[in-house]
């Protein structure tokens, strides 16, 4: 991710209550890449991304493109049309 996705990732994180610090991957680097780290110290800290990425799937539940399904098997959207209450 770059600094501008890293900044909105920064603020689900705090959001969601997911700990993580979001830093670039070189820290001389800020316009490369970054990740999610478990510290600010750059000569200690873990790379937690792929655990950060899981638990804010998990925040929502199952990351799946298609639209849910009804018990019946059918679509879930349509349309609610309100009775004539006159």
């Amino acid at each position: 991710m770059d600094a501008e996705e890293a900044r909105h990732v920064d603020a689900t994180l705090r959001r969601l209550g997911i700990p993580g610090i979001v830093a670039p991957e070189n820290p001389d680097d800020t316009a490369g890449a970054w990740r999610v780290y478990d510290s600010l110290d750059p000569t200690v800290r873990k790379d937690t991304t792929p655990d950060v990425l899981a638990a804010v799937v998990a925040q929502f539940g199952e990351a799946d493109p298609k639209p849910p399904r009804r018990a019946d098997g059918g679509p879930t959207r349509g349309f609610i049309i309100p009775p004539d209450v006159n």
